[in-house]
């Protein structure tokens, strides 16, 4: 049961329940207690040590009733019905053929019990529970029916058929056996399901996290929604991060002037014991995003991982701008981020570009927004449409700043082609960097929170 138990947890992993070492543990001290006989007992000790979160207790419950349930086996493990008519040298055959195989004869007994014992053994010798992709799943099946032994299977059926009195037999193995197959394939789609989905899933992520955020055509809706999520869980990723940072960085060192002072009210003895206290900043950010149509979508991400980042943030102002600057503060705080993105795009998005007056409109409104403690992010592709850059207005953001961090969706090599004039502007930013997909969004925002962590 040990080995169920273990393949039951990479399961739980697979669908997204996170099971630490301990937790695993944990859950085979319970089930020692609680036994196996009682079904609602046993799961009931498994959910109390491994789900932590109502998410996880949906996903724990799928998991345990696919991972537990036995489906009864098709046809192939339907006994027949004893027929009057049925020659003895025909039942003869029958035994006498079934003798070299334990699977024809538990085939043609219809013994279900034995067959699903037989199966799930086959499996783990084939190694089913490796599936990862797929593609896989025929393998898989094919495999798992040679362990079984189709292939004896498939001879003795060959050989019936070959004789005039044979034929009856091979006609009902055969049946037998394709139903045996439609088994086995419902038995490696199961594991599919338990094993690769999260595998299916992580690679997906993956490879959305390296997609060209302003990719030709757009983003397909199901990989927007993907990635939206996506974006959100690696900002959750990095809060936790910082916050365990920040929890080392509060211990601080024992402050021996303050504990002698309060042991003198003790003669002396030490019963209150005072630290030393790191003062810990929560970054400022001001993120200005360029929505033209050419880097909406990557605004849209910055956006959406920025104002997730809200519990590690202390002050987060964002504006948008194509022609004119706006706050959209407001807009985004009333809705939630996926619709207020869009009534961003739909107020101010898609207009001509004009970086120099989108900077006169925030130093004229908003520049008393940035001190000493303000990191600004701005995301645009420095593509001015000719007009005036207002190069004065981007050095005096970069002198009140702590620092200015420019992601640009355009690679280095276009900064200086045609209407861009971001090789002027990243003289005045800290950082100017290509940023054209979540990982680079991801890496460049977790270097920011760093800097404002004492080591």
């Amino acid at each position: 049961m040990q080995r169920t138990l273990e393949e039951f947890i990479r399961a739980l992993r697979a669908a997204d329940v996170r099971v630490s070492p301990a937790e695993a543990i944990d859950a085979a001290r319970a089930i020692t207690v609680t036994g196996y006989s009682d079904r609602e007992l046993f799961k009931d000790a498994l959910c109390v040590s491994l789900a932590k979160s109502p998410d996880e207790v949906v996903r724990f419950d799928q998991t345990f009733e696919t991972f537990f349930t036995r489906e009864r086996l098709s046809k192939a493990a339907t006994p027949e019905e004893p027929r009057e008519d049925r020659a003895e040298d025909e039942r003869g055959q029958s035994e006498e053929a079934a003798e070299g195989s334990p699977l024809a004869q538990m085939l043609l007994a219809g013994d279900a019990a034995a067959l699903a014992q037989a199966m799930e053994q086959a499996a783990r010798r084939a190694g089913v529970a490796e599936i990862r992709l797929s593609t896989q799943r025929s393998r898989m099946t094919r495999r798992l029916l040679d362990e079984m032994g189709l292939a004896e299977i498939e001879q003795i059926i060959a050989a019936a058929r070959q004789q005039a009195e044979g034929r009856a037999l091979a006609a009902r193995l055969d049946d037998r056996r394709k139903a045996l197959v439609a088994d086995a394939q419902a038995y490696v789609e199961r594991q599919h399901a338990l094993y690769a989905a999260g595998s299916a899933k992580s690679l997906r992520e993956e490879m959305l996290a390296k997609k060209a955020l302003n990719a030709d055509g757009g983003i397909d809706p199901v990989d927007l929604a993907m990635m939206q999520q996506l974006v959100k869980r690696m900002a959750k990723r990095l809060a936790d991060r910082y916050s365990r940072r920040r929890h080392v960085a509060n211990r601080g060192h024992l402050d021996v002037r303050k504990t002698l002072r309060k042991s003198m009210a003790h003669d002396g003895i030490p019963f209150e014991i005072e630290w030393k206290l790191k003062k810990i900043e929560k970054p400022s950010i001001v993120a200005i995003c360029d929505v033209s149509k050419s880097v909406a979508a990557a605004a849209q991400f910055l956006l959406t991982f920025l104002y997730s980042l809200n519990e590690v943030v202390d002050r987060l102002d964002a504006f948008a701008f194509s022609g004119r600057l706006i706050p959209v503060g407001k807009i985004l705080d009333d809705h939630e981020v996926e619709q207020a993105i869009l009534k961003v795009l739909q107020t101010i998005g898609f207009q001509q570009t004009d970086y120099g007056r989108a900077l006169q409109d925030f130093s004229e409104q908003h520049i008393d927004k940035l001190d000493r403690h303000t990191t600004v992010i701005i995301l645009g592709d420095g593509r001015s449409n000719f007009a005036e850059p207002r190069l004065d207005l981007m050095k005096q953001i970069h002198d009140r700043s702590r620092s200015v961090i420019w992601l640009n969706p355009e690679p280095e090599s276009y900064w200086a082609q045609g209407d861009s004039v971001m090789y002027r502007y990243a003289r005045f930013c800290h950082v100017a960097k290509h940023c054209n997909t979540l990982a680079q969004l991801e890496r460049i925002v977790e270097d920011v929170l760093r800097t404002y962590v004492p080591h």
